[in-house]
């Protein structure tokens, strides 16, 4: 099999290819079928009369927090904080951009009404974590999940440049987004609205859910050159007993698990991996790895040196995914988080790589 290094995932995306904003309807996003032997340019809401009766949509149901925070230090340095995971009594670990970070101890505050702040109590989950964890506190209790729903921002993608506004605070989040606790949406289900999802209920399609928390960890680049080097964020997850009976119901009658989204895959991958239906998980996938529950993916296009990228290549193939990015930046198509999509099958495990 061939071996694979990180200038394998890299491609040059013109910048004005990068979505700035998502598609006027969830639905009426471009999606490049890339289940035909050639490729086919046709409109997300076509998705309907792609998928069989039988077959199983699994959609990360994760909701995305309005994790973004700013304040300033004792000092009036300027402060950001981008909460990753929310622990217990009132604490969360988070990002910290900072010129010079604070000592332990020290109280920010917080942009926000009723005394917001935020103290400083070191590291997290150890002294050479890459989160700090915070105790977020005001005047009236509140939990950390009430004070970044009332003072927070969305934490909208680095390459996407503009403010959040209201717009984002709607189209940055799924139509059937449930569990608070992301950081970034899982943006192939962002094409999905009430209208779509009726019409592929009638064709006898069947859905379910899984959670993965997506973490910020998802735009980071691999820059390991030697891709058994890369160290992989971690993500929590869950697949509800629901959800595995209803993916085992769905192969016995010989439906196809379509998984919308990369981090449905990776959890779904996740579970069959470990055994374990709920925890954190570094998986990396990389070309030559055995799939064992995802049929079709449901997909955004991802960033250069990705694992995402990477997970897509393993997915479809290499050289295939190659020729459909080609194809799409040539047609015109619009990347990344507010993006257009496209439609894969597995290939063959014995597939060339």
């Amino acid at each position: 099999m061939r071996t694979f290094f990180l200038s394998d995932f890299d491609f040059a995306l013109p910048p004005e290819l990068i979505a700035q904003h998502p598609a006027a309807q969830r639905s009426a996003a471009r999606l490049l079928d890339g289940t035909q032997t050639t490729p086919v340019d046709r409109i997300f809401h076509d998705l309907a009369a792609l998928l069989n009766p039988g077959d199983l949509l699994v959609f990360n149901d994760t909701k995305v927090l309005k994790a973004r925070l700013f304040g300033e230090k004792p000092s009036g340095g300027k402060v950001e904080l981008l909460i990753e995971r929310v622990l217990g009594g009132n604490q969360v670990a988070a990002h910290m951009r900072v010129s010079k970070k604070p000592e332990v101890g020290t109280t920010l505050r917080l942009v926000g009404s009723g005394n917001l702040s935020a103290t400083l109590l070191g590291r997290w989950p150890d002294a050479q974590g890459a989160l700090f964890r915070f105790v977020l506190s005001n005047d009236a209790g509140d939990d950390p999940h009430t004070l970044m729903e009332r003072h927070g921002h969305v934490p909208l993608p680095p390459y996407i440049t503009h403010a959040d506004s209201e717009e984002d605070a709607r189209r940055y989040q799924t139509v059937f987004a449930k569990h608070p606790g992301a950081v970034a949406a899982p943006t192939a289900a962002l094409h999905f609205d009430e209208a779509l999802l009726a019409q592929i209920a009638a064709r006898g399609v069947q859905h379910a859910n899984v959670t993965l928390h997506v973490g910020a960890g998802t735009f980071q680049p691999v820059k390991t050159q030697n891709l058994s080097e890369h160290q992989m964020h971690s993500e929590w997850y869950d697949v509800p007993v629901a959800t595995q009976q209803a993916i085992h119901a769905c192969r016995a009658r010989g439906g196809r698990v379509v998984a919308v989204g990369t981090t449905t895959v990776r959890t779904l991958e996740s579970w069959a991996q470990s055994g374990q239906a709920s925890g954190d998980t570094r998986i990396f996938i990389t070309p030559g790895f055995e799939f064992q529950w995802v049929d079709v993916l449901i997909t955004n296009f991802h960033l250069p040196k990705s694992s995402l990228m990477m997970l897509v290549a393993a997915f479809a193939g290499y050289e295939r995914v190659m020729a459909l990015y080609s194809h799409a930046m040539a047609q015109g198509y619009r990347f990344f988080s507010y993006g257009d999509a496209m439609l894969l099958a597995r290939q063959s495990p014995h597939a060339e790589v």
